[in-house]
């Protein structure tokens, strides 16, 4: 049966309401997020492995923040290839492909950990669940083809959060697994995993749709890349989703050599974090539809530095109880964050339509054109932010033996990310010289609304 749909137009409300269009979005979203939550729990899936890794394995500290930024590096990266591949493909077609890619990693995963394992055999090896970060964006790009401008913050933001769950979930299964098999026995998380990447995939060829008038435009890639607001919107979203998918990888290290947890002790607080940053992202995404992404935003960097400063001042006076209000409250920070970041996207991309004259579905289809591709150049680069944040805790600790250093610079970060979205996005904009009420060529008039 074919399951591609030739007419789509979301904005127009009679259709999304009457004709099928919100019952056809509502059912592609829900599959969508079945898949890109078993993804993100297999490209974080080497933050689990390392709690397992004992003496025998022969890592320090430092070796074991570089094994869990390789995944992130490369998931990276992968985001690039695949916003583009829903086009080529189609989005239920690739998001059957890129869940059965998932196999590669966990299979491979299961052949090589074991003591006595090199270390460059098992870089190799995390750096194949980097497929898994690639989930995300193919998923945002398909799911912000569905659904209309005024839903785009919800939808999205229940999109990723729901992926974003997976790497709780992966952590809690890990946790079950060294509560009641051992440490010694890591295999037992990876055959939980198998199989729901099987059940995934097949449901998603089932019950997705793709979208034929969603086709790869070179155009738009090239069009985005040159529009200033794409990396504007990456360098902010490295400070949310960065920070996330970061601290998500490095919170159990940094229990075990800051605080001296054990591998059991830290997993059983290694999830809390992470559950509740993915779940608070959906309403990230409604209260920017409601209040404004910008404004969000802005005030969202400005409780993640406050909320560094806390991280910071427990571990100086290496206070666990101090540490872990201040780094789950950034954790919650973290979803709201991505949620209104993302909510923005669509809408700055959509103002400069209407700022340049067009109206209506030509406004909406050019803002879903260069949207869809800038998602990914964003995506990309704000997943690379996670690979800052375990390096900075690798250097850190070489160094100092704490990850104090590592979150200043963090706090130093937020607070210019604070500065950068009120500057670009909310500053009002200045007057002519004249004093006649015309404004200035800047961007802000046309994006405080996003």
């Amino acid at each position: 049966m074919s399951r591609w749909i030739e007419q789509w137009d979301p904005e127009d409300e009679r259709f999304w309401n009457e004709g099928g269009g919100k019952r056809i979005a509502r059912r592609n979203l829900a599959f969508s997020v079945l898949a890109e939550h078993i993804g993100f729990s297999i490209w974080s899936l080497w933050s689990v492995m390392v709690l397992f890794m004992g003496p025998a394995y022969g890592v320090d500290p430092a070796g074991k923040f570089f094994l869990v930024a390789m995944p992130t590096l490369v998931g990276g990266i992968m985001r690039v290839p695949y916003t583009f591949a829903v086009a080529r493909f189609g989005g239920r077609n690739w998001t059957v492909v890129s869940a059965l890619l998932l196999l590669v990693p966990t299979v491979t995963a299961a052949f090589v950990m074991k003591p006595g394992v090199s270390y460059t055999t098992l870089m190799v090896v995390a750096a194949l669940t980097g497929v898994g970060g690639g989930n995300f964006a193919s998923s945002m790009t398909n799911i912000n083809s569905f659904y209309p401008l005024r839903e785009k913050g919800w939808a999205l933001g229940l999109n990723a959060g729901g992926g974003n769950i997976g790497v709780p979930v992966i952590q809690l299964v890990g946790l079950l697994v060294i509560g009641t098999a051992g440490a010694a026995h890591p295999r037992v998380v990876l055959a939980v995993y198998i199989p729901l990447i099987v059940v995934a995939a097949t449901l998603c060829a089932l019950s997705m749709d793709n979208l034929a008038p969603v086709r790869n435009d070179t155009g738009a890639a090239l069009d985005a890349a040159r529009d200033p607001h794409t990396w504007i919107m990456s360098f902010l979203y490295i400070g949310t989703f960065g920070s996330f998918i970061g601290y998500s990888f490095a919170f159990g290290l940094v229990l075990q050599n800051q605080f001296g947890r054990t591998p059991l002790q830290a997993a059983d607080l290694t999830f809390i974090g992470p559950l509740l940053g993915s779940l608070i992202r959906p309403v990230g995404g409604r209260l920017a539809d409601r209040y404004g992404g910008a404004r969000i935003t802005l005030w969202n960097f400005l409780a993640m530095a406050v909320a560094t400063g806390v991280v910071v001042l427990a571990s100086e006076r290496k206070s666990l109880a101090l540490f872990l209000v201040g780094l789950i409250a950034l954790f919650v920070l973290t979803g709201v964050g991505n949620g209104s970041t993302y909510k923005m996207i669509p809408g700055i991309f959509q103002r400069e339509a209407e700022a340049r004259g067009l109206a209506g579905e030509e406004a909406a289809a050019h803002g879903r054109r260069l949207s869809g591709a800038a998602m990914g150049l964003i995506g990309a680069v704000g997943a690379l932010g996670g690979v800052g944040i375990n390096l900075a805790f690798r250097e850190s600790f070489l160094s100092r033996a704490t990850g104090t250093p590592a979150f200043v610079s963090f706090l130093a970060y937020y607070a210019l990310c604070y500065a950068v979205t009120w500057a670009v996005y909310l500053r009002r904009p200045a007057r002519a010289a004249d004093g006649a009420g015309r404004t200035a060529p800047a961007g802000t008039a046309v994006h405080a609304r996003v």
